[in-house]
């Protein structure tokens, strides 16, 4: 007489797990997938690309204007006076602006970008409030109404930066 094997319950089964597993899996990797999707801003999508495509030989043109004067800077995070500073150094020029625009542009994130006004000080640089900035990547934009430097930052390791003419 052969005796009958036990019967073990379901929930000790370990392949009736693996059927389980694999969907839940799956399911929970795509709701992570949607709130990632959700929570991140991808940009504005610009709808008149052709115009903004134009725009480029603007921008070329105040490079070229930065270059042509011999314009160049250091921005400089001063996280002790919580202050940040950009100082100019050009060759041939008119007197400087009073103010400046400056642009901290994060390299993945545009809800992370700052831009600020900076107004000349009476050792002629010019100061803001450090603001505060994500670790990370970041591109710098000084610009004028005629001319524009870039430049990048890597935070928290680099504490200056230069700013050159993006066309040499």
């Amino acid at each position: 007489m052969a005796t009958a094997a036990p019967k073990t319950l379901w929930y000790r089964e370990p392949l009736v797990w693996m059927v389980i597993l694999i969907p839940l899996t799956a399911v929970a990797m795509g709701v992570l997938i949607l709130v990632l999707a959700i929570r991140s801003d991808d940009g504005l999508v610009v709808d008149d690309y052709y115009r903004q495509g134009k725009q480029i030989n603007r921008v070329l043109a105040r490079d070229r204007a930065a270059a042509a004067r011999g314009l160049a800077g250091e921005v400089e995070f001063d996280s002790a006076r919580g202050e940040l500073r950009v100082r100019l150094a050009a060759g041939e020029r008119p007197a400087p602006p009073e103010n400046v625009e400056f642009q901290l542009l994060h390299a993945t994130r545009a809800g992370f970008d700052k831009v600020m006004v900076l107004a000349r000080a009476a050792d002629g640089a010019y100061r803001a409030p450090l603001p505060a900035l994500a670790p990370g990547r970041w591109n710098l934009q000084l610009s004028a109404q005629d001319w524009r430097l870039v430049g990048s930052l890597n935070v928290p390791a680099e504490r200056r930066a230069a700013v050159l003419p993006a066309i040499q």
